[in-house]
C-alpha cells in the first residue's frame, strides 16, 4: 500500500471524529518521524496513537490556541505526554524497567525543528479532491461526536530486539497492566537436563536430499524429504500448507478420539502424578509431521521446503485484550489459509524440571501454558526423564507466548516440524492459519487442554475463549 493511500485511510478515520485535516496533518507527520515511518504503529487499534496524540495536544493548548496548533506541533520533537514510547533498546526483558514516558514539549525545554520532507507531504494539489469538495459543493453538516477519554499508551516498537525478520510491536494502556517481563528468543534453547542430540551423522543419506539443488518444490518428482508427508510436500509453491494436509491436521485436533493414539508402557505424565504407583497411559495422539530440508540437503535456503526455519515474515502485534484474557497477538495484514505465522519458542525442559519449577513458584507468578512434546512418546517401551520434553515460554520465548487459547475453532493450529534431527523426542512446533484471517484479527490456537483432568501435573486455567465449543464447562 502506498504512503498516499495509507494517509488517506488515516484521514478517513479522523474525519469520522470530526477532526479537521489541516490540524491532523502535522500530528501525523510528527508521529511518522518519531516512529521512523512505521505505519503499523499508527494504524494499530484503529489509529489509536494518532487520535490520542491529537486530543492530548488540544488539551495542552486549549481552545484559545487552536489556530496555533499546526505551527507549534510541527516544531516539536516530542510526543504529548499521553503517548508513551519505548525504543528497541528498551524491549521486554527481566533486566529492563517499564517503558519510559515521553513528556510534553513544555517539560523538555526548547523544541527542535522537524524535517517535514521525509514522507510527510501526503496530499498535493492534484489530490485536493480527496480531502474536501470544491467551493461549488455543499459540505454535509457534521453530527457532533462524543469521544470517551482514553488512557495513555505504552508502545514498544520491537519486542524481538531485532532478532526476527520483521519488527513486532506491543501496544497497551498505561496503568491497566504491567509490561511483560521475559527474554525474547528466536530459537528454542535447553534449560538444563533435556537430551537433544543434533548431529549430521544422525541424518541418514536416505532421509535427506543431498543430490538436490535450488528449490526442491520446483522438480517434478518430490525428493526424499517428502517421504514423511506421503511422497508429497506439505507446502505449496506459494508457501502455504496444502489443503489436504491441513484438513487432516485440523481433523486430528478437533476429533482426537477419531484418530490413532499410542500408549506408553511407563508414561512420564503418569509418573509425575504418582511416582510409586503410576496409572496406565491415557494415550498420545499420533501426529502428522512436516519434514523440512536441512543443512545436509543440497537445496538452498530459499527452497520451498524450508518455511519454518526461515522464521517469521508476518506483521504481528502484541496488544492488551478487552475480554479479560490479558495480552494477545493480532495480525496487521491479511493471512491466507495455511500460512505459517510463527513457531512456539521456549526453554526446552524435561517434564520433571517443569513440575519442580511449578512447585517452587510462590503461586503469584504469571505462567504461560507449557507445551508437551509428546507426539512420538509411544514409539519406545520406556522413555527416560531426559527424553520426555516440553517447551516453557514463561521466562524465555518468542511472540507465540502471547497467543491466547481458544477451544476447537481457533484460527491457528500447531503442527510438529522435523528439521535438525530425526529423533522425535524434540521437534519444532509451528503455528499455521486454519482459514483466511483478516488484518487486525486476534490470533488464537487450541492448547489441547483437558479442563476436567484435575490430576494433570500442569494445572489448567479458567478459559475465557467464549467459543460456542468451549470445553471448560466449569466456567
Amino acid at each position: 500500500m502506498s504512503v498516499r493511500e495509507r494517509a488517506r485511510k488515516a484521514f478517513h478515520a479522523t474525519r469520522a471524529l470530526g477532526l479537521p485535516d489541516q490540524e491532523v496533518t502535522p500530528v501525523l507527520e510528527h508521529l511518522l518521524k518519531l516512529f521512523n515511518n512505521n505505519w503499523d504503529l499508527i494504524e494499530s487499534e484503529d489509529y489509536r496513537a494518532l487520535i490520542d496524540a491529537y486530543f492530548e495536544l488540544k488539551e495542552n493548548k486549549g481552545e484559545d490556541n487552536r489556530k496555533n496548533v499546526v505551527g507549534d506541533y510541527g516544531e516539536s520533537s516530542r510526543l504529548p505526554k499521553r503517548l508513551c514510547l519505548q525504543d528497541s533498546e528498551d524491549q521486554a526483558s527481566p533486566t529492563k524497567g517499564s517503558a519510559r514516558q515521553i513528556l510534553s514539549p513544555e517539560e523538555h525545554g526548547k523544541p527542535s525543528s522537524v524535517n517535514l520532507q521525509q514522507g510527510a507531504t501526503f496530499l498535493n494539489k492534484k489530490d485536493s479532491s480527496s480531502s474536501g469538495c470544491s467551493n461549488s459543493c455543499k459540505k454535509p453538516q457534521q453530527q457532533p461526536v462524543t469521544c470517551e477519554k482514553k488512557r495513555p499508551l505504552h508502545i514498544i516498537n520491537d519486542i524481538t530486539k531485532g532478532t526476527e525478520n520483521v519488527k513486532i510491536s506491543l501496544v497497551g494502556e498505561i496503568g491497566k497492566q504491567e509490561l511483560p517481563k521475559f527474554t525474547y528468543m528466536r530459537d528454542n534453547i535447553i534449560y538444563q537436563d533435556a537430551y537433544v542430540h543434533i548431529s549430521l551423522a544422525r541424518v541418514a543419506d536416505e532421509d535427506c536430499c543431498s543430490g538436490c539443488s535450488g528449490d526442491c518444490l520446483s522438480v517434478s518428482i518430490p525428493c526424499a524429504c517428502a517421504h514423511e508427508t506421503g511422497g508429497e510436500f506439505a507446502y505449496t509453491t506459494d508457501g502455504q500448507l496444502r489443503d489436504k494436509f491441513l484438513k487432516a491436521c485440523i481433523s486430528m485436533k478437533q476429533d482426537p478420539e477419531g484418530h490413532d493414539s499410542v500408549y506408553c508402557q511407563d508414561c512420564p505424565l503418569e509418573r509425575l502424578k504418582n511416582e510409586y504407583k503410576p496409572e496406565k497411559c491415557k494415550g498420545h495422539l499420533v501426529r502428522k509431521f512436516i519434514k523440512e530440508c536441512w543443512r545436509k540437503c543440497g537445496c538452498n535456503m530459499q527452497c520451498g521446503n524450508r518455511v519454518v526455519q526461515r522464521g517469521i515474515t508476518c506483521k504481528l502485534q502484541v496488544f492488551w485484550t478487552r475480554e479479560g484474557k490479558g495480552w494477545g497477538v493480532k495480525t496487521l495484514q491479511d493471512l491466507p489459509k495455511g500460512t505459517f505465522v510463527c513457531e512456539y519458542v521456549g526453554e526446552i525442559l524435561t517434564n520433571t524440571e517443569l513440575f519442580e519449577r511449578n512447585l517452587k513458584g510462590s503461586g503469584n507468578e504469571k505462567h504461560t501454558y507449557p507445551v508437551t512434546l509428546d507426539a512420538d512418546w509411544g514409539s519406545e517401551r520406556v522413555l527416560k526423564d531426559e527424553e520426555a520434553l516440553c517447551l516453557d515460554a514463561t521466562f524465555c520465548g518468542n511472540v507465540a507466548r502471547f497467543i491466547n487459547h481458544r477451544c476447537f475453532d481457533a484460527n491457528l493450529i500447531d503442527i510438529p516440524v522435523e528439521v535438525e534431527t530425526p529423533d522425535r523426542h524434540y521437534y519444532h512446533l509451528a503455528l499455521f492459519t486454519t482459514r483466511d484471517v483478516r488484518a487486525s484479527e486476534e490470533l488464537t490456537w487450541d492448547y489441547g487442554i483437558d479442563f476436567n483432568d484435575d490430576e494433570h501435573p500442569i494445572k489448567a486455567f479458567k478459559c475465557c475463549c467464549r467459543s460456542a465449543f468451549c470445553r471448560d464447562v466449569k466456567r
